[in-house]
């Protein structure tokens, strides 16, 4: 009995065995290793390496800064006034009969003579007429701001109810204007107008060329001529004279704009017009492969650059420049150097600052700053564009030239 007793204990003891196997499987199981329980200690086993960070996005590819747009050019009054069309200033038909009624006269007090003073007198005279306004006298004062100053009062002598001029030196001018202020004349001014005096006050308006439009029109001229490619000299009025100033800048605005093959190498400013000739020379010294040059004006500085090309024997220099005028109309028509002229509408300022004298009699607003439109002159438009500009037909010798 005794064996049998042991059999059944040892029988009891490898159940046990079996148990507490069993049950360290499943502890392990449940441990947050994971491991296999054969396998070496968590400590002993190899760290994983890491896993690569992610790539980063490319860097963009730079790029070229783009270079701020070049605002094309505008016209504004010596005050920053903005400008508005010559064409918006007109008399209805009532106006115009009050006008008629009224018995009034006009002064024409001119800074100089010549084709342009010509024609803005005899656009004024035109709308005087229709207007029933007589002209009891027309003055030129040689540029001479002192005698500017005894034309007023010659004028104001007559007791004129409107003074139409050109104001040769603001600040004198200021002074010389008065006695017309003071008697309740109005003033309508060419350009410009005496220091201190505000529009809607002491005067009526002021009246000139679109500045801006003239320099477009002469970088169009000259562009153009050139085929857009090529080298030029920029020969600019270096005096503080809003007029010039802007027609200027205007030019060479334009011509960097739409003119991107034609490069600007050589840039002088002109004080004195009698320094032209000089001035063209030395350029063409310095840069024996110039296509064209720029003239501020016609009668003084492209004359000058003439006389110098001609000097020079550069004929295929191309010139641009403004105003008309019988030397450079006669040099363009005959294939010269000169390839376009910029004009302005001279007889429309004239129009336009005799009917601004009229507003002022009806007490009727007037814009601050007035401009008449440009034209682009060549040689196969010139006599039409005398016409429109001058009220005249071109001078004899260019319409000879012309075979007419």
């Amino acid at each position: 009995m005794q064996p049998r007793k042991k059999s059944r204990w040892l029988v009891l003891g490898a159940l046990l065995a079996v148990f507490v196997l069993l049950a360290a499987a499943c502890g392990n199981d449940d441990d947050d290793s994971g491991s296999d329980p054969t396998a070496a200690p968590a400590t002993a086993a190899p760290t994983a390496a890491p896993e690569p960070p992610d790539e980063p996005d490319p860097e963009p590819e730079p790029t070229e800064e783009e270079a701020p747009a070049i605002e094309a050019p505008v016209t504004q009054g010596p005050n920053g006034e903005t400008a508005s069309p010559s064409g918006d200033i007109v008399l209805t038909a009532d106006e115009l009969a009050q006008i008629q009624e009224g018995g009034y006269t006009a002064a024409l007090l001119w800074h100089t003579s010549g084709a342009f003073t010509d024609a803005v007198s005899q656009g004024a005279r035109d709308a005087f007429a229709e207007m029933g306004i007589d002209v009891v006298v027309e003055t030129e004062a040689g540029f001479d701001a002192a005698q500017q100053a005894n034309d007023v009062e010659t004028a104001m002598a007559l007791s004129p109810d409107i003074i139409l001029s050109l104001t040769i030196d603001p600040v004198s001018a200021a002074e010389g204007f008065r006695p017309a202020v003071d008697a309740g004349v109005q003033l309508v001014f060419l350009s410009t107008t005496p220091e201190g005096y505000t529009q809607g006050q002491e005067f009526v308006g002021v009246v000139t060329d679109d500045l801006a439009a003239m320099g477009i029109a002469a970088a169009n001229l000259l562009g153009n001529a050139l085929g857009g490619e090529g080298e030029i000299g920029y020969i600019f009025h270096d005096a503080p004279f809003y007029v010039t100033n802007q027609r200027d800048q205007a030019f060479k605005a334009w011509i960097e704009i739409n003119f991107p093959g034609i490069e600007i190498v050589a840039e002088q400013g002109l004080a004195d017009p009698a320094a032209a000739e000089d001035i063209a020379s030395a350029m063409l010294t310095r840069n024996p492969g110039l296509d064209g040059i720029y003239a501020p004006w016609s009668a003084g500085p492209a004359d000058g650059v003439l006389a110098a090309l001609r000097a020079a024997g550069a004929s295929d220099v191309a010139v641009v420049t403004m105003d008309l005028d019988t030397n450079v109309s006669l040099d363009l028509v005959e294939g010269g150097n000169i390839v376009g002229i910029a004009a302005d509408e001279a007889y429309e300022i004239g129009r336009t600052m005799a009917t601004e004298g009229a507003y002022g009699l009806l007490g009727k607003q007037t814009p601050p700053f007035v401009v008449v439109p440009a034209i682009e002159v060549t040689a196969d438009n010139i006599v039409e564009a005398y016409r429109v500009s001058l009220a005249a037909d071109p001078p004899q010798e260019v319409l000879d030239a012309l075979g007419g």
